[in-house]
């Protein structure tokens, strides 16, 4: 006999069974599969996190990880559902997600798309597809973000015009010359 049911009989409330509840075989299975008690396991120690002095909020590098923050909102490592983006080989982005349904078959588990066709087709893409399918949409504003930042890290610089007229004209105007000093002789 559970002790619930023990303590209801001796007690005589039959209201107790409703307070201590008897935990089925799939209750436990979710509780041990719980992303937040695994965030408690690994939040200190695991093998991407980055510790330094002075810091207070440590950073990490695994994958799924969109802003490096070592936090439980942005973590790879506990989370069913992550966003990984990263830069495609020549131009464009990677963006990987896992199926949760898949998550007992690792190679069909991510799914990796190539985005390719332009800044805002591919921020409007990355969008569309985490409010179409549901998926983490507090993480959608992190996914734009750097989704962004990796395609204008992609694009060719301008070169830069020259100051190199402007200092000998402020030169000469305030009297002296750009040239070294002459020795007196």
């Amino acid at each position: 006999m559970s002790t619930v049911r023990l303590f209801a009989s001796l007690t005589g409330n039959q209201s107790h069974q409703q307070v201590f509840p008897i935990l089925s075989a799939d209750t436990k299975a979710s509780i041990m599969d719980s992303s937040h008690l695994s965030w408690l396991i690994v939040r200190d120690h695991h093998a991407y996190l980055m510790k330094q002095k002075n810091i207070r909020k440590p950073f990490s590098t695994e994958p799924g990880n969109l802003t490096n923050l070592s936090s439980y909102r942005y973590s790879g490592l506990v989370h069913n559902k992550t966003i990984t983006i990263t830069p495609a080989e020549k131009k464009g982005i990677n963006f990987v997600y896992k199926r949760v349904k898949k998550a007992n078959k690792p190679a069909k588990a991510l799914v990796k798309v190539t985005l390719k066709q332009g800044p805002r087709r591919t921020l409007k893409k990355i969008s569309n597809t985490i409010k179409a399918n549901k998926y983490r949409s507090d993480l959608r504003q992190a996914a734009l973000r750097r989704a962004s930042a990796i395609l204008r890290s992609q694009r060719p610089t301008k070169p830069r015009k020259g100051k190199a007229g402007a200092a000998p004209a402020a030169a000469a105007a305030a009297g002296t010359t750009a040239a070294a000093p002459k020795k007196a002789e």
